[in-house]
């Protein structure tokens, strides 16, 4: 249960080194974008790469070389979504949501706030994070692509 064999932890040494080593430079070749947290397609490509580097290391049915194609596929399927998402209007809306006012002009948007399942609550905490007490001081409330909250305060 606590120790198997000393193969098996120079297996997850050794594979480990080399799996992680492959995901940096792939994530490097891929750019900025790969690991960006736009929506939750985003999200879900994340989880998988780290899903996959856990399989690989710890799994002795899954090859290093299988393993890093498998990473290499998720950074390509991702990087192929977001280049005809930015290119092709029905694939970025396909793939990514938008932006929810939640508040405006300090009234909260309470339609709007079932659709995207938010309470009052959760707005208001967002509010004091961003030191605003009273919901008339701010301007707007956004529920962003990715699930966090924008505040835009009033001005003088």
């Amino acid at each position: 249960m606590f120790f198997d064999s000393w193969n098996d932890l120079l297996r997850v040494l050794l594979v480990g080194i080399c799996a992680y080593v492959a995901l940096v430079v792939l994530l490097r070749v891929s750019g900025k974008r790969t690991l960006t947290k736009m929506n939750a397609f985003d999200l879900v490509v994340t989880i998988a790469l780290g899903s996959t580097l856990a399989t690989i290391l710890l799994s002795r049915e899954v090859s290093l070389a299988e393993g890093v194609l498998a990473l290499a596929l998720l950074i390509f399927l991702q990087f192929l979504i977001t280049w005809l998402s930015s290119r092709w209007r029905a694939v970025h809306d396909l793939v990514a949501s938008e932006a929810t006012l939640l508040l405006h002009e300090g009234e909260f948007l309470h339609q709007t706030m079932r659709r995207e399942r938010v309470n009052e609550q959760e707005v208001r905490q967002a509010l004091r994070n961003h030191e605003i007490d009273d919901p008339a001081d701010a301007r707007a409330v956004v529920m962003e692509t990715d699930g966090s909250f924008s505040i835009i305060k009033k001005t003088g």
